[in-house]
């Protein structure tokens, strides 16, 4: 059975995403242990709130060197709506300037749009290839969210190698986003895969099948 550790450093809704990771089968944990993170197949990182906040509790509890530890490895690490956008070069919340993980190159800002948050179903526009979207390509995916990358670029990361990454986008507003990044063991979604329903669950499952090929 496939394992996987949703890390869990305050900041996530990591009660969803560990039933939707046990309802495709996978032997699910919630832990922020070290060992535990790094011996596992996959590592989800959720991330909820703030993006200056969910950065310091993430290294407050080491996350940010399990994270790189993993990538450097070639192991599959999966980021979520924060999750996801913490793995940017920085973010600008409110004026300020906060400095991401640095494995994605870009910046998260707020979105222009009448109405944010983002809040509900959309769809993406899948990028050729994608690993992570197969099979879900036209289906519509939930989102909860009020800042976003608008590019993402990629940067000199060990264990990513000379990869190029495959980015997925979606409109909202005056913004066009990024939706979805894949770039070798690293993963991410601005959109929520464990409250999309059955493309969700489809998501996960092909990220999980995708582990000896990464």
């Amino acid at each position: 059975m496939t394992s996987i550790v949703v890390f869990d450093y305050g900041f996530g809704n990591v009660r969803s995403m560990v039933r939707a990771l046990a309802n495709i089968g996978a032997d699910v944990t919630l832990t922020s242990d070290h060992h535990a993170s790094m011996e596992a197949d996959g590592l989800v990182v959720p991330g909820v709130g703030a993006f200056a906040a969910c950065l310091e509790g993430l290294r407050d509890c080491g996350g940010e060197q399990v994270i790189r530890e993993r990538i450097a490895d070639g192991r599959p690490v999966l980021g979520v709506c924060v999750g996801e956008q913490i793995m940017f070069e920085s973010g600008i919340e409110h004026g300020t300037h906060a400095r991401g993980l640095g494995l994605i190159g870009g910046t998260v800002a707020r979105l222009d749009a009448d109405v944010v948050p983002h809040t509900g179903w959309n769809t993406i526009h899948a990028a050729e290839g994608s690993m992570l979207l197969q099979g879900v390509e036209n289906e519509r995916f939930y989102f909860v969210h009020s800042y976003a990358a608008i590019d993402a670029n990629d940067v000199a990361v060990e264990g990513l190698g000379d990869r190029a990454g495959n980015v997925s986008r979606c409109s909202y507003g005056n913004s066009d986003f990024v939706a979805a990044y894949e770039r070798g063991p690293l993963a991410a979604t601005q959109f929520h895969p464990e409250k999309s329903a059955e493309a969700g669950a489809r998501l996960l499952r092909n990220w999980v099948a995708a582990f000896p090929k990464l």
